[in-house]
This record gives C-alpha cells, structure tokens and sequence, in this order.
C-alpha cells in the first residue's frame, strides 16, 4: 500500500530489454532498510526490487504492465516519482492507493498559477465516472485532489511543494500519466451501481 506523498524523484540510469520483460534500473532518493522483494511505487506502478546495489534499484516489469501504463515509454536518462510502501505506523498524509493503474491519461492543458500550475487531464470515458470533484486521484502516484470534472477532463491544481518533491512540473501538454482512483471511490460507485441495477 502507498499514500501518494511522493518521497522524492528518482533517475533511471539504464533500461534493459529482455525477451519478455523490460528491467529498470533506477537511482532512487533513499534505499535505507530496502530489502530484495519489497515494493516501491514508480510513477504511481508497485513494483517490486529484484536488485539493490547502492542506492541503484533494480525492477523487472512484464508487458502488461508496460502496455497498461507509461513505464514502456520510459527511457534511460528520464526521471520518475518515488514512494516506498507504507509501514504500520506510519502517517497516511494522502490516500491510500494500491500501486495498480487503472488508466493512463493525456495532458491536455498547463498554466502557471502564481507559485503553483494547474493542470487539465484528458481521461478516459472507462474511468469517468470515478471522478467526482474534491474527490481523490493519483497522478504519476502523487495524490490529489480533483478540481472541476467537465465530461471526461478533469483539473488538477498543484501546490509549489508538490511542484518541488515530485516530476509534475515537467509535465507538457501531450505528456501521458498513469491515473489510479482510491479503493473507496471504486467500491461506492460499484454499490451505487449495483442498487440501481447496473452491472
């Protein structure tokens, strides 16, 4: 489990393609009691270190993953956003959130707002009725809240703080991100539904 409070940017320092797996090697902000076999949230995906060389990770991703989020556009040299699993005890500042990307989405607007920027994602129709304002969303596995909802786009305004631990600020108009919605938002769609006869 993940909260979405991005502990910090990690570079990916090579990307090896294997016959049926892509491994990341990735330089992560703090590999401090990381142990082999223990999840890491990149860019919002679980993934789970196969290697630990310093502060060097290293992660095997299968296809359906890499088809299913923004991992397969990844390159060496590029950056993503890190959060190591919650610990019992540990304060949830944001959501919890699973590691599993439900869809990706496509930047379709970024204005600076002052200190901050807001951003204007395209989702698609599968995941649109999730998506309540002032309710829950994690981008690239950062969580946040939802601004206003108009069809299948959504807004999102992001605080300078988030802008300084995270990747979003990089972000471009065109740029894909990995979209997940909170456990609890699914479940209360999914019962709303099912007492109105929907399947």
């Amino acid at each position: 489990m993940f909260t979405g409070i991005i502990q910090g940017v990690g570079n990916i320092v090579e990307v090896i393609q294997g016959e049926t797996i892509k491994s990341f090697k990735i330089e992560i902000p703090n590999v401090e009691s990381l142990q082999i076999g223990a999840s890491v949230s990149v860019d919002g995906v679980c993934l789970t270190a196969v290697v630990i060389e310093n502060n060097i990770v290293s992660f095997d991703v299968i296809q359906e993953t890499l088809t299913r989020t923004t991992l397969g556009q990844l390159e060496s040299g590029d950056t993503v956003n890190i959060e190591r699993s919650l610990k019992f005890g540990d304060e949830i500042g944001g959501h919890l959130l699973s590691g599993h990307i439900m869809a990706t989405g496509l930047v379709n607007e970024v204005l600076n707002s002052g200190e901050g920027m807001n951003l204007s994602i395209i989702a698609p129709p599968s995941i649109e009725k999730y998506l309540i304002e002032k309710g829950y969303v994690a981008i690239d596995g950062i969580s946040l809240t939802l601004g206003e909802v108009s069809n299948s786009r959504f807004n999102l305004h992001i605080i300078p703080e988030t802008m300084r631990q995270t990747k979003i600020s990089s972000k471009q108009v065109g740029d894909a991100v990995n979209i997940e919605i909170d456990s609890t938002t699914q479940t209360i769609v999914a019962t709303v539904e099912r007492l109105n006869g929907k399947d």
